[in-house]
């Protein structure tokens, strides 16, 4: 154990409780929380500071606002239904058309209206919500995923998953839908997690089930060297996120519309460390360079553009 200890630490690896008491409690201010756990929330601001996210096309709030989904997503053959309060992917529905009078779900499977609206309840009930407490639900666009990423997804929509210290994107990594993770992009679930070079955006290597992985499990294809589009633009979103909400430790995850580009999914004031394993190194040498920075840029754009700059080779 004392070995294995020693081992992660010369590696740079930052643990959850070192992530806790040096980066979490330092910098993320409890009232601040509600800015990113409740992503109705969160949307609202990034719509009002000019930051691209997915429509939103309705909240259903109470049990007896349910039977007005046929409204909501009238001219809307697909969209996603999610729990505001939800984490990991938990409680997300992810409707690509319909067939007769059933919803088509992203993984074939068809639902009667009767079991969207069930499933709907459940969301309200706080079955999907940190803390069990009774949520929300949002209806909003279905993203259309950029076809490049077409050989390296299964039935979901990849998103970008950027760490930002202080402003400053740390580490990135892109996650990568399979068979075994319904589609969804949670690496809990069984979705691949593939490390990007910040300064290239290129992917450099990836895992899958915390074992080394060079092609997608589903596709057959090679996952390393592939260029995240729109890599800078992406960059910096992920930067701005920073003025939004004001986290000084914030997950910030992204996913690329094939028609709208770079849009942001939600934010995450306790993002996971497994950013680490996909990207094959820690993240503790680029927290400390930038806790010791006297003066951090005041754009965007600039702090993204610092972050390529200085972990060329740190």
């Amino acid at each position: 154990m004392f070995k294995t200890l020693l081992k992660l630490k010369r590696a740079g690896i930052v643990g959850i409780n070192r992530r806790n008491a040096d980066y979490i409690l330092r910098y993320n201010q409890r009232a601040l929380y509600p800015l990113v756990d409740d992503k109705l929330h969160t949307k609202r601001l990034a719509i009002a500071a000019g930051i691209a996210v997915p429509d939103l096309y309705g909240v259903i709030e109470i049990e007896h606002d349910i039977a007005s989904l046929p409204e909501i997503v009238r001219g809307h053959q697909d969209f996603v239904i999610k729990p505001a309060h939800g984490s990991g992917g938990n409680g997300i529905a992810v409707i690509v058309g319909r067939i007769n009078d059933r919803y088509q779900y992203n993984n074939g499977n068809l639902l009667t209206e009767e079991e969207l609206e069930y499933h709907i309840s459940n969301i309200l009930s706080g079955m999907y919500s940190l803390g069990g407490q009774p949520d929300q639900a949002l209806i909003e666009y279905r993203v259309k995923f950029d076809p490049i990423f077409e050989p390296i997804s299964y039935r979901g929509v990849p998103d970008i998953r950027t760490i930002v210290f202080r402003g400053i994107p740390v580490a990135s990594m892109v996650r990568l839908p399979t068979r075994m993770s319904d589609g969804k992009a949670n690496l809990h679930q069984g979705a691949v997690g593939a490390g990007i070079d910040l300064t290239t955006g290129c992917t450099t290597r990836a895992v899958w089930q915390n074992r080394p992985v060079e092609h997608h499990p589903d596709t057959g294809a090679s996952i390393s060297g592939f260029q995240i589009p729109h890599w800078n633009k992406l960059l910096t979103l992920a930067a701005q996120c920073y003025e939004l909400v004001g986290l000084g430790y914030l997950g910030v995850d992204v996913v690329l519309d094939q028609k709208l580009g770079p849009l942001v999914l939600e934010l995450n004031a306790r993002p996971g460390l497994s950013i680490q394993i996909a990207n094959g190194q820690g993240i503790q040498k680029r927290l400390e360079y930038i806790d010791r920075l006297a003066e951090i840029p005041s754009s965007a754009e600039s702090r993204a553009n610092l972050a390529q700059q200085l972990f060329v080779q740190i």
